[in-house]
């Protein structure tokens, strides 16, 4: 029968994608660690890993089984935590990963007064627009904003995002305030160009309670929030961003919202995780402390 420490071995490489730095997580030998695994592999009957000189992949039932380990494991540490009688103990790694823009903006302060609270807490911030598998990367909560597709994680929705349509004043100034979506057409416009496809992500907006998904002709696309903010300051056309990326410019006025009776409506922004029944103290203490927002 396979042991509670030859699955730990597993989960550990299938995270780190290497034997070593697993061995070096857990305090052991890599050979040892090597070993373990593969008298789980034995014991199951099933190969987990694809095996390189310079890597080990998850083979198809290796990522099936490390789906399942983690919820397991988890459940194991929170229970360990529990007999322990340090159940409110805020401590430990805490792997999170976030859109770019809002986690600089909006989710690193939020943690910034978290890690002050708990001294005991360690952060793996990965910042990116590219949606990633959250189980298969070990990660522990991931930030995402829009309308969720995947059913097999759990989602905290917490806040909204807006898009606003921008311009620069100076622009205006050159080339008029665009008063309809048809005037729209003969703007330029600084697109986002959307990591998972490489596409231009399109205009929406409400028009008289219909939502209306409005494809853009561009000569600029930009990969990143704020960027696209600085090329409107610059003049380089409008941009349609989130509201918070948005904010400072408008405050400061070096951007002037348009169509503004036209904004889509808000899309919600939700803490997402693996389907687990008990969660650690440190993942909970997050998504409090991101429901305070």
């Amino acid at each position: 029968m396979s042991s509670l420490q030859q699955f730990l071995a597993f989960a550990e490489t299938a995270k780190h994608r290497s034997f070593a730095r697993a061995a070096q997580s857990l305090g052991c030998a890599p050979s040892t660690l090597a070993k373990s695994v593969l008298r789980l592999e034995r014991s199951l009957g099933v190969k987990l890993f694809h095996r390189t000189t310079r890597q080990v992949s998850l083979t198809p039932d290796g990522e099936r089984l490390y789906e399942r380990c983690q919820r397991v494991l988890a459940e194991v540490e929170d229970l360990q935590v529990a007999a322990a009688g340090t159940r409110n103990l805020i401590s430990g790694p805490l792997r999170i990963d976030m859109p770019v823009s809002f986690g600089r903006r909006v989710v690193v302060p939020v943690l910034a007064r978290l890690a002050q609270l708990h001294p005991g807490l360690e952060f793996d911030l990965r910042l990116s627009d590219a949606q990633i598998d959250i189980v298969k990367e070990g990660v522990d909560l991931a930030i995402r904003i829009g309308e969720l597709q995947d059913s097999t994680m759990v989602a905290r929705r917490f806040a909204t995002q807006t898009l606003k349509l921008c311009a620069s004043r100076a622009y205006i100034d050159r080339h008029g305030r665009p008063r309809t979506l048809a005037e729209l057409e003969s703007h330029p416009a600084v697109t986002f160009r959307m990591p998972g496809t490489g596409r231009d992500r399109p205009w929406q907006f409400s028009r008289r309670g219909e939502f209306v998904n409005l494809p853009v002709q561009s000569r600029v696309r930009i990969g990143d929030g704020e960027a696209m903010v600085q090329a409107a300051i610059n003049g380089m056309g409008l941009i349609q961003v989130p509201d918070y990326i948005a904010e400072d410019a408008l405050t400061r006025g070096e951007l002037v919202e348009l169509l503004p009776t036209m904004r889509p409506p808000p899309m919600p922004i939700s803490a997402v995780y693996p389907s687990k029944r008990l969660l650690p103290p440190r993942v909970r203490a997050v998504l409090d402390a991101l429901s305070e927002l």
